[in-house]
Parts: C-alpha cells; structure tokens; sequence
C-alpha cells in the first residue's frame, strides 16, 4: 500500500510541478491526474493491488476533503450572497455541457462496442 501510495504522491507532485513551470491556470491535482490516467492507459492493464488499496484508502475518508472548501463557503459569505446569480448560473451551464458531453461520450462508445461486437460475434 506505501508503494501505491507513493505513487500517487509522486503524479501529484509531477501535476502541482508541471503547473508550476507553465503558469497553467489548472489545479496541480487535476494535471496529477491526467498523467495517472494516461501513465494506467499506456500500461494497458488495471492498477496493481497497491495503487488499488492506496486509493481506496484515501476515498474512505473523501469527506475530510470537503472541509476546507466549507470553510472557504463561511469565509466568503458576503461575496456568494452578492454574486449568486452568476454563480448559479455557472453552476447550471456547467452541469448541463456536463451531462451533454457525457451522453456524447457514451453514444460513441456504445457504438464502438456495438460495431465491435459485431465484427467478432
């Protein structure tokens, strides 16, 4: 589980790294996981056990993480209160090009199985 967890550590600091150097306007985190994703794409088979258990570790106390946005909620009360309209608005546009980006998604990969399917059914 120290190795998986390593590993993790290590894609995010190579994330928090790579935004660092290019001034990118990304969370660390976020880049952190785009390697994870692609370094798991090119090995071309599922996690090892310890990535697995190290991840699962951390989900179980995924709540804990939420923290410190709730504190930034109360801290900027004031401001929100002021500007929900543009906040709800953002929320609402970004849910539905969400929700139409995933349907997209799935549309395409379900006729990728599909023809798959097919071809060697």
């Amino acid at each position: 589980m120290l190795t998986g967890f390593l590993r993790l550590l290590a894609f995010l600091v190579a994330g928090e790294s790579v935004v660092y150097l290019l001034a990118l306007p990304l969370p660390g985190a976020v880049v952190g996981m785009a390697f994870l994703l692609i370094w798991l794409l090119w090995r071309g088979h599922a996690p090892s056990e310890n990535l697995t258990k190290a991840a699962n570790g951390l989900l179980q106390y995924l709540s804990l993480f939420f923290v410190p946005a709730g504190v930034g909620v109360i801290l900027h009360f004031e401001r929100l209160q002021r500007e929900w309209p543009a906040i709800v608005s953002a929320i609402v546009f970004a849910t539905l090009v969400s929700a139409a980006f995933t349907a997209l998604l799935l549309k395409a990969l379900a006729g990728r199985k599909n023809g798959q399917e097919s071809r060697h059914g």
